[in-house]
């Protein structure tokens, strides 16, 4: 598929990006939402937390929030009501560690941990039977979700997927988080990447996880000593080099859009691919403006929307 242009544009007092960002993430505020939680215990000793809709019918779609995020994100929040009148039944997966309390393994999660994707949508396959499956992820969770897709091809269990405002290539997002106006950003994903790995070295002293001292002022630091090490990596750049989804784009057979905005302030235009690099199945669409997962066009939320019309336009197709 190819390159899309996108039907969106900014109001004129919202078309700065930072502004786009930070007024979608903290300043315009959804209702908040009725879910039913539930925790569910893992293989390997771990376990996840989940929010399932109320609704009983519909098509489940597998939320994947972004960095540091979770049922109480602004984004999630939003999407959350606007996908249930779409006919949709949302289901979010708190990545390990992120629903309130520290996970027990020394692992937790990042931009690449297609593995814990995969065992969530096999539970909601299970659970679901027979109903079609789709997806839908934001920021670090859209990178591995299109992880996800291109690992797995054909044998995806998913019937459509959405990936919004994914740092296709890691490592050009780093470098633009740590430079200029968007370092306020790093700024406050370290605070909450710090304050999350502190508590789980307070109530898992037995772990002897290596500290997040303040030090490590940067998302290339942290993920150094941190995030590479806890997870398999011989460092930063192998991380980012082996888990952005920009590699996977190719392989990716279900039906996918992708959202991204060409202001993004959390990294370049440069991690976006080419017509070339798309699979058939899989569609790009490069709004001019609309910062990191914002897409508001004055006070409403233009994304809500959108991936509602997107996830339900795939649900037509797959019906075809």
């Amino acid at each position: 598929m190819p390159i899309i242009q996108s039907t969106y544009a900014p109001s004129r007092w919202l078309s700065n990006a930072h502004l786009q960002t930070i007024v979608a993430s903290q300043l315009l505020k959804p209702a908040d939402i009725q879910t039913d939680p539930e925790r569910v215990e893992l293989p390997d000793g771990d376990f996840i937390d989940i929010n399932l809709s109320r609704k009983t019918q519909g098509e489940p779609v597998a939320i994947f929030h972004g960095l540091a995020g979770g049922v109480n994100s602004n984004y999630i929040r939003g999407v959350w009501k606007t996908l249930e009148q779409a006919g949709f039944r949302p289901m979010l997966m708190h990545w390990r560690g992120c629903s309130g309390e520290p996970n027990r393994l020394p692992r937790a999660y990042h931009s690449g941990a297609s593995d814990d994707i995969q065992w969530f949508i096999r539970f909601l396959q299970q659970r679901f039977s027979g109903t079609p499956l789709y997806a839908l992820g934001y920021s670090l969770g859209a990178n591995a979700l299109l992880k996800y897709l291109g690992e797995n091809g054909t044998d995806s269990l998913l019937s459509g997927a959405m990936a919004v405002s994914p740092p296709l290539v890691l490592q050009e997002g780093a470098n633009k988080l740590n430079s200029g106006v968007s370092r306020l950003y790093q700024t406050h994903l370290l605070r909450l990447m710090r304050r999350h790995h502190e508590q789980k070295r307070l109530v898992y002293p037995e772990l002897n996880l290596p500290a997040a001292s303040r030090r490590l002022d940067s998302l290339w630091k942290f993920d150094d000593a941190i995030t590479a090490p806890l997870h398999g990596f011989a460092d930063a750049r192998e991380y980012y080099e082996r888990c952005s989804a920009r590699q996977f784009l190719p392989d990716i057979r279900t039906p996918t859009h992708i959202l991204c905005a060409y202001d993004d302030p959390f990294f370049t235009p440069r991690i976006l691919p080419e017509a070339s690099e798309l699979s058939a199945e899989t569609t790009l669409e490069i709004p001019c403006g609309g910062g990191h997962v914002g897409f508001l066009r004055g006070r409403e939320r233009w994304l809500d929307t959108h991936v509602a019309e997107i996830l339900s336009s795939l649900r037509e197709g797959a019906a075809r």
